[in-house]
């Protein structure tokens, strides 16, 4: 057993050839780029317009922020060792890579409970909108988000400190707690408890958000601008929340029962929910969300040419 502080983990899942790593380079490359364009031109438009400085595009704005951190985790590394011949990370690095990534994680959760409440309000209780989602609410509610998550993520790496570990590969191909959890010396009884109290955690807050569509559903049946309002802003959301819990669940069943066959598709769902909810989400919300359409595609549609009088 060595001083956990000298440790330089290991990583494994790129074992290809370095002629597929380099197609892999591109197409990763590609991907991160389009996510940052797509959240920065959602974010930037929220921000410019006046129009839209109201509680829903502020936290459609969040959402893209957090999208941004969760990508910025992965991609950056994953680039460097596509490229490199050894896939090593240090003790330090690991640990920061971790709680960025479960900070993305954190605060997605939160995100969406916070903008299924939002919706609830103004669906629900239309009157006392202006009244409860008031620009101070808003900041409250951003800043709970992010320090809660925050401070998960800090009490897990915490625990995850001061266990001694006796190995130093990672079958995966970024940083995970569980991955490291798994490389100790000692009991994790501990670390697996506060592991369930996360899972308990934000299955509750699933559950609440399902909750509260089932009485949007019911109030938007009452008039047909409801169902409007329904339809426009809160389908997206729930579109959201779904292809994170998969992306999410295809990493959790990975990281349990992954096998070493098809590396490729194993690394692929590993890294779904870090690739495809961040990408995904500005463009769901930039497609569906009327006021954000109407504001976005001016600038991509070419400009016509005035006529010479």
């Amino acid at each position: 057993m060595e001083n956990n502080s000298e440790i330089v983990f290991v990583l494994h899942g790129l074992n290809d050839s370095l002629t597929n790593r380099q197609v892999y380079f591109g197409f990763a490359l590609m991907s991160y780029l389009c996510t940052i364009f797509v959240n920065l031109t959602l974010i930037i438009t929220v921000c410019v317009e006046k129009t839209l400085h109201q509680p829903i595009y502020i936290f459609v704005c969040n959402l893209c922020f957090n999208g941004i951190c969760g990508a910025s985790s992965f991609y950056p590394k994953l680039l460097h060792d596509l490229l490199a011949d050894s896939h090593v990370v240090s003790y330090a690095g690991c640990l920061g890579q971790i709680m960025a990534v479960y900070s993305y994680v954190f605060c997605e959760f939160a995100s969406l409970t916070v903008m299924a409440y939002d919706r609830y309000i103004a669906i629900c209780k239309p009157l006392q909108y202006r009244t409860v989602m008031t620009p101070q609410k808003v900041g409250q509610l951003l800043l709970l988000t992010w320090c809660f998550s925050l401070l998960e993520i800090t009490v897990g790496v915490l625990l995850t400190l001061r266990l001694p570990l006796c190995g130093r590969h990672i079958h995966k191909i970024f940083c995970t707690n569980w991955e490291v959890v798994k490389l100790s010396c000692t009991s994790t009884t501990l670390n697996n408890v506060y592991g369930f109290v996360l899972i308990f955690l934000h299955c509750s807050q699933t559950g609440l958000i399902l909750v509260s569509y089932v009485q949007l559903v019911r109030a938007s049946l009452r008039s047909r601008s409801d169902r409007k309002k329904f339809m426009q802003t809160c389908l997206p959301h729930l579109t959201t929340l779904l292809v994170f819990l998969a992306s999410l669940m295809f990493d959790t069943l990975y990281s349990r029962y992954g096998g070493s066959s098809l590396q490729a598709l194993q690394n692929a769902l590993a890294a779904e929910f870090l690739v495809v909810p961040p990408l995904v989400n500005p463009i769901i919300y930039g497609i569906v969300l009327q006021q954000i359409r109407s504001k976005i595609l001016p600038h991509f549609r070419p400009q016509t040419k005035m006529s010479l009088t």
